[in-house]
């Protein structure tokens, strides 16, 4: 079907459902013909075009309502999407109850509108977002909907050319809003207009608020862009778009009357007039917050870009997006600044899911050292050969991108060029897919060193191990091999020192090395303990299984573990504990290795504990696996196992009676035995399981503990089958003196057959329903509500830990790998301290971002006790002056970032495009996730180089 055809179909729609009414039509048929209505607008958008702002609550709701008959398909469901093509978010399932009246009260300001001429008179709140607080829908689709539902009130927004060289169409959710000050009246007023508006319609505007004469408004009102209260700019070229002027939002418009009783008038367009208004502080500088996205494929869809995986070619091909200016002049050459000295308030555009990246450069862009550096001549230090760098290409385009976000003039940059540079050097980066911020800022720093290296030849280098020498000699001599082999303005700003020491828990050998850091990653743990519960059972009967919690250390070992739980049970002298891990009703592991990280044992994990015997010869261990019979089809069962294994210990000899083993399992099921049950044996009485002593089995010993409960009755022979090392199985039912050879086994596997009759006679119950080692529950009163601190997470990073098994050390002592503990002292700190919030954690069955709000300091940020180099008598206070913030779920997210100006001193929102001013106080929140801080300048020290710093970390301390 041709576009014309389509068009005309959607137009007879509209024409039979204006006539029928909504009563009448199906949800199917409001869906379709919602859907083609909107396919068709989007096909035939142009400038000027209306569109119509509609809640997301209600949007859902109608969503839900139309689709409701549809079946659910979870192959290829968009993050966040609503779509009217038949899949909906909720899969089919949603209110099928037909929505009320359109409400868009939630959308809605509640103080008056700035502007009575504005379209609808109607204010809406600053900060919403497309996707989150509304949608966006063609006028046709507003009608129709309107129509069947009314409601209100209607917010229309008109269509805009954004595009620079090429045509490309975005929404104006936010026209300019604008204050108005005419002198020397002293009057005020705000209005809203549209930033493709030219100068010559805000004239208009101005003098009919005013009450001016229209007819004079060239020779007697001059309308100044008065930014910051100082005049920039004579607004005189009448054909000129506010867009094209550089006017911005919030920004102050200078209303300047000349023929009146004061003939107030100042000719050199620099001075500032003495209004009554020099005083007052600007209140915003907001650039366009909408990310509008008109993407309908295959159904209408109110999804920002940043939640779409979409490429590039349906980016540009099925999206109404925001501008993009990619002008390609230098810093030196970009023309004259029309807004004072103060620069870096650019944004960056959102590509499709850019804003990880965005975040990411604004924080490094402002950091005062790369910013002069960059916008100096920093050629000469780019290394063309350098085999682990880019051949200075990612130091060519993010130079470039940061002197056009420092350049004078506010139009938000589009990064594509630097972005096709990063895919290039960096694949995992490439696509339109979310990233984690903090692993782009890693890779960026590290490229940005390779590509800026002033080590044009690396020396090799043989870093020795102290081995008794003093700590400050080893640590200067590693910063000095470090130094040799990387210099660069990375290793001046970013690059600090630490003190790393491995000790063997073997031989006890002690390692120490002093390493290089580029930024530091603190893990987000309120407490330094952990609690863990565990199910103990006992192999000599005597005690029904029980579940007991402990606290052990967070960074503790398995030998914490089965120390607390051998307290915990009262183990004798004469006992020891066997803790194991138990999966699908089998024995996983055995976590015997005293050495290994607690770490390893994951909440979700079932941890059973058995009390045995000590032996002096040591024991080959019973693992009794519990079966019965499920049905797999009509005519087929299989013994399949469920509960939870028993373990008990045998003697280490050669030969063992098969009457011991019945003894031995009989002994552990004791306590499962119900009271008032005759217990009776079709077998053979002789071979019956009865209490006896168990040397009567000749060479087949048992613990005398484990069988030493008497058993003044006939117990039940059990269906015993033992599973040798051949994979042979011996029938343990069919009499007592059968022999079995333990000599080749390390241990034993005796499945237990539960049949019908047998179940019958024990409480099995005590054997099923493991628990969690640490299940999560609803937050209790005497749930912490204190912050944490960022000390508290300094002090976790820098506390005394295992390794990780990945992460063994070879130990040269013992010559093996080893699980060595290793703890970590901060050394030596750079200018610029990054610091990464570990937000996110993996599991073997999920991904998980820890909310947990973390108090960090924005002043006084006091390290000084935490630098174990006594030696310098630096300044250890660090400022906060940027971070990145990461909101939503892993994998959907929104990244900003707050960035303090320090030659304004103030702070600022970085959203994409968006930028808006913030207190000091709203820079703290639970979605910080990289922080940058700077050393603070004492007035002793001065304000030293960089270079200094470099010059000065090349030579060692003198002792």
């Amino acid at each position: 079907m041709t576009e014309v055809e389509t068009a005309s179909a959607a137009a007879t729609g509209i024409a039979m459902a204006t006539e029928k009414a909504a009563k009448e039509l199906s949800p199917e048929e409001e869906r379709v013909l919602i859907r083609d209505i909107a396919l068709t607008a989007e096909a035939n958008t142009k400038e000027g075009d209306s569109f119509f702002l509609i809640t997301q609550k209600w949007w859902q709701h109608w969503i839900d309502y139309v689709n409701q008959d549809q079946q659910p398909n979870n192959s290829n469901n968009n993050e966040g999407s609503s779509s009217v093509s038949g899949n909906s978010d909720s899969n089919g399932v949603g209110n099928s109850k037909r929505p009320s009246g359109i409400d868009n009260s939630d959308l809605i300001s509640d103080g008056p509108a700035e502007d009575a001429n504005s379209d609808d008179g109607v204010e809406i709140h600053d900060t919403l977002l497309e996707g989150r607080d509304y949608v966006l829908l063609p006028q046709q689709v507003w009608n129709l909907l309107y129509s069947w539902y009314g409601g209100g009130p209607a917010l229309s927004r008109k269509v805009i050319n954004s595009g620079l060289s090429q045509t490309e169409f975005a929404v104006e959710v936010y026209p300019l809003r604008l204050q108005l000050l005419v002198t020397p009246k002293g009057d005020r007023s705000t209005i809203r207009i549209s930033k493709k508006e030219t100068i010559g319609e805000l004239h208009r505007r101005a003098c009919e608020i005013f009450h001016l004469n229209l007819e004079q408004v060239i020779s007697d009102v001059c309308i100044w862009d008065y930014y910051g209260h100082r005049k920039h700019a004579l607004m005189n070229d009448m054909d000129k778009t506010l867009d094209d002027a550089n006017i911005q939002m919030d920004q102050d418009i200078l209303v300047e009357v000349l023929n009146n009783v004061n003939d107030t008038v100042v000719t050199d367009g620099t001075s500032i007039i003495d209004n009554g208004f020099a005083d007052k502080e600007a209140t915003s500088v907001l650039l366009e917050p909408s990310k509008s996205s008109l993407s309908i494929a295959g159904g209408l869809s109110a999804n920002k870009i940043a939640s779409k995986g979409y490429s590039a070619e349906q980016l540009q091909n099925q999206t109404l997006g925001y501008p993009s200016k990619e002008s390609d002049n230098n810093f030196g050459n970009s023309g004259v600044s029309t807004r004072g000295t103060f620069g870096g308030l650019t944004g960056l555009l959102n590509l499709g899911n850019t804003c990880f990246m965005n975040s990411a450069i604004q924080c490094l862009v402002h950091t005062p050292e790369f910013a002069r550096y960059f916008r100096e001549d920093y050629h000469q230090e780019i290394n063309w050969q350098n085999p682990l760098g880019m051949v200075g290409e990612l130091a060519l385009a993010f130079g470039e991108l940061l002197r056009k976000l420092w350049a004078p003039g506010r139009t938000p940059v589009a990064p594509r060029p630097f972005k096709a540079k990063l895919a290039r050097f960096a694949p995992q980066f490439s696509g339109y897919n979310q990233h984690d911020s903090q692993e782009l800022l890693a890779f960026l720093l590290d490229g940005l060193h390779e590509d800026l290296n002033r080590v044009k030849h690396k020396p090799y280098v043989n870093s020795r191990d102290a081995d008794g020498r003093p700590d400050e000699e080893v640590a200067d001599e590693y910063w000095a091999n470090h130094i040799a082999r990387n210099d660069s303005i990375i290793v001046d700003v970013c690059q600090g020192q630490y003190k790393s020491t491995l000790v063997c828990p073997v031989c006890n050998k002690v390692s120490v090395t002093f390493d290089p850091f580029m930024y530091l990653s603190l893990p987000l743990q309120f407490a330094t303990t952990r609690s863990m519960t565990i199910t103990i059972f006992t192999c000599d009967g005597s005690a029904l299984p029980s579940t007991c919690t402990v606290t052990v250390p967070k960074q503790g070992r398995y030998r914490d573990l089965i120390q607390a739980v051998s307290n915990a049970c009262s183990l004798k002298q004469t006992e020891e504990i066997k803790l194991v891990e138990i999966r699908n009703h089998l024995i996983h592991r055995f976590l015997d290795d005293s050495f290994v990280s607690l770490s390893t044992i994951k909440d979700d994990d079932h941890l059973a504990a058995y009390k045995i015997q000590k032996s002096a010869k040591g024991n080959v261990l019973l693992q009794l696996i519990h079966r019965r019979q499920e049905q797999e089809t009509s005519d087929a069962q299989r013994w399949k196992p469920f509960g939870t294994p028993l373990v008990s210990s045998l003697s280490c000899d050669d030969v063992i009676r098969s009457g011991v083993i019945q003894t031995i399992v009989q002994t552990m099921l004791t306590p499962l035995l119900k009271e008032g049950i005759e217990y009776s044996d079709d077998s053979d009485p002789s071979t019956s399981g009865m209490a006896r002593d168990p040397s009567d089995h000749g060479s087949g010993k048992v613990d005398t503990n484990c069988a030493s409960t008497s058993i003044n009755k006939v117990l039940p022979k059990l269906p015993l089958q033992l599973v040798d090392e051949s994979k042979t199985c011996i029938d343990l039912s069919a009499g007592d003196e059968k022999a079995i050879n333990l000599s080749a086994m390390s241990h034993v596997v005796v499945y237990l057959d539960w049949k019908s009759k047998l179940l019958e006679k024990y409480n099995i119950n005590y054997l099923e329903n493991l628990p969690e080692v640490f299940k999560y529950g609803p937050i209790t009163k005497k749930a912490r509500t204190e912050p944490l601190s960022l000390y508290t997470c300094l002090e976790a990073f820098l506390r005394e830990e295992p390794l990780v098994p990945e992460d063994m050390w070879y130990c040269p002592q013992c010559k093996e790998q080893r699980q060595a503990s290793k703890k970590l002292d901060l050394w030596r700190l750079p200018e610029v301290l990054v610091i990464h919030l570990k937000r996110f954690s993996y599991s073997r069955s999920m991904k998980h971002k820890v909310e947990t709000f973390v108090n960090f300091p924005i002043h006084d940020f006091d390290l000084t006790n935490y630098v174990a180099d006594k030696r310098s008598s630096r300044s250890q206070l660090y400022e906060l002056y940027a971070l990145t913030n990461h909101y939503g779920g892993m994998g959907s997210g929104h990244y900003t970032a707050h960035i303090k100006l320090l030659d304004e001193n103030k702070w600022y929102n970085f959203d994409d495009s968006h930028i808006s001013p913030i207190n000091e106080e709203d820079v703290k929140s639970a979605a910080a996730y990289v922080l940058f801080y700077r050393r603070a300048k004492s007035d002793t020290s001065g304000t030293s180089s960089a270079g200094s710093r470099r010059a000065r970390d090349k030579t060692s301390y003198k002792h």
